[in-house]
């Protein structure tokens, strides 16, 4: 908090909603909401559906991604004014994937109080049903929307020694999934969650071509918002491989980098391409 000032700043409360279900709200957040000064929504006729299930009638100001850069600056003065405002998205914790970053960054910069209301979170949500490692686990929001730049997304995070969770979107996908079958392998580990909290929730867990068949077997299930996570493995490759498999992966990576070298490798006798691919590295160390 602004202590220098003359008037006492307020606070910016920042508030988790539901994800879908709209019971799963704290009663700290309901409080917040009811209490506050001014709610700033990513879409406030989207947020109305949650203020009249609780009963919450405060005065609301959209902002999004189109104008949070120039109406942030309007919010900040009214809580260095003592007006107390919450931030809230259209579903689950601010800032995850969602709009609010100007606004907490110039709240910070001001020496506004800065508090969080945990609740839910989509990608939370799936990791503690996935019974995938989660120690430890990297989240990258939504990936690139065009197919080259996500396929470059998927190769750079070979090896994968970490859980990697992420969304997508209705409309990529089978795309997604595709490519991810392409650089992991079809046997790679995967849960995936669609539409978690809502009427027609599904938790999937098994291979990465499980997952596709189960995409394909029915249009419904390519409706909905996404959340993946990909299975990471520890480093255990010693031993994995026989001589020829090994010699032949030292050989093709003095010639060719080392990604290209475990495809060729990994295709060749059938095993698994990011075992190949650490394995080449941890040559390239030693």
């Amino acid at each position: 908090m602004n202590e220098s000032s003359t008037t006492q700043a307020g606070t910016l409360y920042v508030v988790a909603t539901p994800i879908g279900n709209l019971k799963d709200i704290t009663i700290r957040a309901i409080e917040v909401l009811q209490s506050c000064d001014l709610v700033a929504c990513e879409d406030t006729r989207h947020s109305q559906r949650l203020f009249q299930a609780h009963g919450i009638t405060n005065k609301t100001k959209a902002l999004h991604q189109h104008n949070e850069n120039h109406d942030s600056e309007q919010i900040i003065k009214q809580i260095i004014n003592g007006l107390n405002v919450a931030l809230i998205s259209d579903a689950g914790t601010p800032l995850i994937s969602d709009p609010g970053f100007p606004l907490i960054q110039l709240a910070h910069k001001q020496s506004i109080q800065v508090v969080p209301i945990p609740g839910p979170s989509a990608l939370i949500a799936l990791l503690s049903v996935a019974a995938l490692n989660t120690n430890p686990f990297v989240f990258h929001g939504f990936l690139p929307a065009k197919s080259q730049q996500r396929l470059h997304a998927y190769q750079n995070w070979l090896p994968l020694e970490s859980t990697h969770v992420f969304y997508e979107s209705s409309h990529r996908i089978l795309d997604s999934v595709e490519q991810l079958i392409e650089v992991f392998g079809k046997d790679t580990e995967i849960a995936m969650g669609r539409e978690l909290t809502k009427r027609f929730e599904q938790i999937f867990r098994g291979s990465a071509a499980g997952l596709m068949a189960l995409l394909q077997s029915n249009n419904k299930h390519l409706k909905g918002e996404f959340v993946l996570a990909i299975q990471g493995e520890r480093n255990n490759n010693e031993g994995t491989f026989t001589n020829e498999q090994s010699s032949l992966a030292i050989t093709l990576n003095q010639h060719l980098p080392p990604k290209v070298a475990a495809k060729i490798v990994a295709d060749h006798y059938k095993i698994n391409k990011k075992k190949v691919y650490q394995f080449i590295l941890e040559q390239v160390k030693t």
